[in-house]
């Protein structure tokens, strides 16, 4: 209903639009003009969307471009309401969320956080409060509220671009979630990147990043294991189930006692990990799925199963590497940071950890980890083993060291 009283409002407004659009495009042929040419390549133009549908009509001249109005989600809801409620659902939505809940984000400077800078140059996907639009607006222009374009960039807003892996690639990329690096040189990548120039024909199967991750179109992005590769429940598996609250207690989500946290209303909000068993399974159907579609289900069933078993694997030696650290603290030799609540690392400090030993445990966890299971989900043997795998067994090594060192010290 909303949609249709749009689109009426728009075919009786279309005259004047038309002719306001004109106007905008006729000054800024001269002030910007690569923004006009890419508006008059885009379906907007074709479909006569003009500049004041996005950005208001208070806009006139050189010197009120503080009325220009920033589109949001919303605004793009006007005509895309059925893809802007699927990006609602998923997990790119709770992006910036994610981003400010981080314990010591306040502490960066801002050029990296609300300045877009860091990141917030890729958390900028997510929703915005009112509030926090205001206040990134005092910071300057107000620029990365729109969400959208972070995958169908402006003024082009093209379908054709968004769907290619490179479109995933500026955020998906580096330290903590070399996704691009995984997926472009796992046989997935290369069999796209060969068809992308020419030498596989149009036709061959080839999957992309949204072939996995968006199926059918649909904006939910959502994953079975998370980001951080925890959920709940616990495993059966007695040790499992052991080093998975050990890793939880260190990200603040359970206390010394296993008792959930007030961190685990932010962990829900975000929307980062799965938290009961049909919400995982909903995710790793839709994979299977998807797989299906090039592999046997057999195959497909397998082939995800060494991920989970990779999880349970890495997780055996991250919990090790906290419990030493842990033991430091107890033992007093090593000093727990004050804005630790509890006697346990925290893992989402990052860098900002005090100590070269805190500081291993967080590369160890946010960097190696991470390669180590979803290089594993990305069919790239290289960064599973020796980025990954490889690279968690010298850390443990070096924590362990270090702490007989600082023992010995003390």
């Amino acid at each position: 209903m909303k949609k249709a009283v749009f689109l009426l409002v728009m075919i009786g407004l279309l005259s004047f639009t038309t002719a306001h659009a004109q106007e905008c495009v006729n000054c800024h042929k001269d002030t910007t003009p690569n923004i006009v040419s890419d508006w008059q390549l885009s379906k907007h133009s074709q479909n006569e969307v003009g500049c004041s549908v996005c950005h208001g009509e208070d806009h006139k001249d050189p010197y009120d471009v503080e009325k220009v109005q920033i589109p949001t989600p919303t605004t793009c809801a006007n005509c895309h309401e059925e893809k802007v409620e699927q990006f609602m659902a998923g997990k790119h939505a709770a992006a910036w969320a994610a981003m400010k809940a981080m314990p010591t984000s306040h502490w960066q400077p801002m050029a990296l956080m609300e300045g877009m800078k860091g990141c917030g140059g890729c958390h900028k996907i997510g929703i915005k409060t009112e509030a926090e639009i205001k206040e990134i607006k005092k910071t300057g222009a107000g620029f990365g509220m729109a969400s959208c374009d972070a995958c169908h960039t402006r003024h082009a807003f093209s379908v054709q671009e968004a769907r290619q892996p490179q479109a995933c690639q500026t955020c998906h990329m580096g330290f903590d979630h070399p996704q691009w690096e995984m997926y472009s040189g796992s046989k997935h990548g290369v069999r796209y990147l060969l068809k992308q120039n020419k030498t596989l024909p149009e036709t061959v199967a080839a999957p992309t990043c949204q072939t996995c991750h968006m199926q059918e179109g649909n904006h939910a992005v959502m994953t079975g294991w998370g980001f951080l590769a925890v959920r709940l429940p616990m495993p059966e598996d007695k040790q499992w189930a052991q080093d998975r609250a050990t890793i939880l207690q260190a990200l603040g989500v359970l206390d010394p006692d296993g008792n959930p946290t007030g961190r685990l209303d932010v962990v829900k909000a975000a929307n980062v990990a799965r938290l009961t068993q049909e919400d995982w399974l909903k995710e790793r159907e839709k994979m299977l799925k998807t797989c299906n579609q090039c592999h046997s289900l057999n195959f497909a069933k397998a082939e995800l199963e060494k991920g989970d078993q990779m999880i349970k694997a890495a997780d055996r030696l991250m919990a090790e590497a906290i419990l030493v650290i842990a033991g430091l603290y107890k033992d007093g030799i090593l000093p727990k940071p004050e804005n630790y609540a509890y006697p346990f690392p925290d893992l989402l400090t990052f860098h900002d950890a005090p100590t070269l030993i805190e500081q291993q445990l967080f590369v160890m966890f946010l960097e190696h980890r991470m390669r180590t299971f979803q290089g594993t989900f990305h069919a790239n043997p290289d960064y599973a083993l020796w980025y990954g795998w490889s690279e968690m067994q010298r850390d443990l090594s070096e924590i362990k060291m270090m702490a007989e060192e600082l023992r010995q010290k003390h």
